[in-house]
């Protein structure tokens, strides 16, 4: 089947959160063909160019949510008249409790994908226009009542950003329209181009969520220097649009029960969810975790970015019980920066803690001293591979304050290591019994934690060999393609072929669609045919379209 893979900020860019898993997912289901609809999140990002391809990536179209793109239309009498009713429709469910934003949403998609210029409109005056009475009509959140003109050209800036895939020329017979499944590697803006696919043409739609959008946009929104009616609007935006890809999507795949908890506060049907965890590669750690060698039995290990997140000035208060009765025990952190003024502030303060709360002590005066924490990268002389780092030490220590899936604890697991971590995000869920569990900012709570598995060696061996079969049962790559290739064969079980397969001489290929395509029995919903009720799939008439299988392209010619 041809699947049209959905990504903002990721694959096949060499630099995002999603271009592991994803490139993972199109390696490994090669009996597929891949269209990549990609959306880029800054200019770097695309000078760092894309990751190599595998030979089933069919066609890549890229769109910038960084920069401009006024297409230079502007609207008429007719086509501002439709733009103020359907943005006044969108704001109006943003700003308070009515309804609409669906009617708004769509009613833009269309407007856009008939006349183009909504980049122009969204920024102009009648936008603000239509926002400021919005915010200022009854049943409005008090928050928004406080906004500024400022505030709603601050706001239109950011909307407009979220909103540029509604102009994007992928909707087409020869784009979206002529793809099987649509497949969103994360929710927010990448999905609306999946919601716009299954409008105009009935693709189904596969939401898979590893970290909540919404969730990751309260975040920087509450770090970022928008005024309060801006955040409010903002979040207000995306939970709405949120709760629409969540009522559109066939299946929603959140990768842990936290992700989960969040998408059905967003109203998503638990009917539509099923758990699927992220695929990581078992083999790499192998030779660790296979291994008689279960590290030196005096050193924690971290593994992790440097940044505020990850708590390590509550690690290094913890480390400070730990010596005081261990005297023998170290501290190792392998970790790569988070690029900016701010993380690189940050590991310059944890590496002054450190040397305040534990001065270097030599042996006499004419020795050097040698400090019990050590702030190390992976890659360097001591840890040339990632497993390295994990094999240096006999227990691995997790002290994040906000986690989503803890991927530095499932490798851990997998070199058969003992882990103490707390009790944030996914972290319990993942554990599963196998590793000490604290709550976080109590550095007491960590330490003792950390002295109890210092003490007991046989307990380590224990608690490292059960987490390597719960992460060899659970995380592999394996587990994670077996359960997308069953649901990209039921999605499309459900949903008419939407194009006629045909040879080099444009004879209709026989066999070219898989049977469950055709055939009705349990892959049908409720098992309708069985209970002698005509199939969904057999309400909606077959289009027969052209569909077009183009080859991959650079980013320039690409880009949409």
């Amino acid at each position: 089947m041809r699947i049209g893979l959905l990504t903002d900020g990721g694959y096949p860019y060499a630099t995002g959160e999603s271009r592991l898993w994803c490139d993972r997912l199109v390696r490994g289901l090669a009996q597929h063909e891949f269209d990549i609809y990609a959306l880029s999140r800054s200019a770097q990002q695309e000078d760092h160019g894309w990751i190599r391809l595998p030979a089933q990536v069919q066609r890549v179209r890229t769109a910038p949510l960084w920069a401009p793109e006024d297409d230079g239309h502007t609207y008429g009498r007719r086509e501002r008249r439709r733009f103020v009713g359907h943005f006044t429709e969108l704001a109006s469910a943003v700003c308070g409790p009515g309804e609409g934003f669906a009617d708004g949403l769509y009613g833009l998609a269309e407007l856009a994908r008939e006349h183009g210029g909504l980049y122009a409109a969204l920024r102009s005056e009648l936008a603000v226009r239509a926002l400021e009475s919005a915010c200022r009509a009854p049943g409005a959140r008090r928050t928004v009542h406080a906004a500024t003109v400022p505030d709603y050209l601050a706001f239109a800036d950011q909307l407009e950003r979220a909103l540029r895939p509604l102009s994007l020329d992928w909707y087409g017979d020869d784009g979206l329209g002529a793809v099987d499944l649509c497949h969103a590697a994360s929710g927010g803006s990448a999905a609306l181009s999946g919601l716009l696919a299954k409008r105009f043409f009935g693709v189904p739609l596969l939401v898979t969520e590893y970290g909540v959008q919404l969730r990751a946009h309260y975040l920087a929104a509450s770090e970022g220097e928008l005024t309060a009616p801006v955040r409010a609007l903002l979040a207000a935006f995306q939970g709405r649009l949120a709760a629409e890809v969540y009522a559109q999507a066939s299946v929603i795949t959140p990768g842990n029960t936290h992700a989960r908890r969040w998408q059905e506060k967003c109203g998503a049907d638990r009917a539509k969810l099923r758990t699927v965890y992220p695929g990581m590669e078992a083999d790499r750690f192998a030779a660790v975790g296979d291994g008689d060698d279960s590290g030196d039995g005096h050193t924690l290990v971290w593994v992790g970015r440097f940044e505020p997140a990850k708590d390590l000035i509550a690690l290094l208060h913890a480390f400070a019980e730990v010596r005081k009765e261990e005297p023998q025990a170290r501290l190792r952190m392998f970790g790569a920066l988070v690029h900016g003024p701010e993380a690189a502030t940050y590991l310059a303060h944890c590496k002054a803690l450190a040397a305040q709360l534990f001065p270097d002590e030599a042996a006499d005066a004419h020795a050097v001293g040698d400090n019990p924490v050590s702030f190390e990268e992976i890659g360097g002389p001591e840890a040339p591979e990632l497993a390295d780092a994990y094999a240096s030490g006999g227990v691995v220590v997790l002290s994040s304050v906000v986690e989503g899936f803890p991927i530095s604890l499932v490798e851990a697991m997998f070199c058969a290591r003992a882990t103490v971590s707390t009790d944030v995000g996914a972290v319990v869920e993942v554990i599963g019994g196998t590793g000490l569990v604290v709550p976080p900012r109590n550095p007491r709570a960590l330490a003792d934690a950390c002295l109890a598995l210092l003490r007991d060696p046989e307990r380590r061996e224990r608690l490292g060999a059960a987490a390597r079969a719960r992460a060899l049962e659970l995380f592999t790559v394996e587990q994670n393609l077996t359960a997308f290739r069953g649901i990209y064969l039921e999605l499309i079980s459900h949903s008419p072929v939407k194009r006629e397969a045909v040879d080099e001489d444009g004879e209709p290929l026989p066999f070219a669609h898989p049977a469950e395509a055709h055939v009705p029995g349990h892959w049908t919903v409720g098992g309708a045919a069985s209970s002698g009720r005509t199939p969904r799939w057999a309400d909606r008439q077959d289009p027969v379209g052209g569909g077009l299988v183009g080859a991959a392209v650079t980013p320039k010619e690409a880009r949409a």
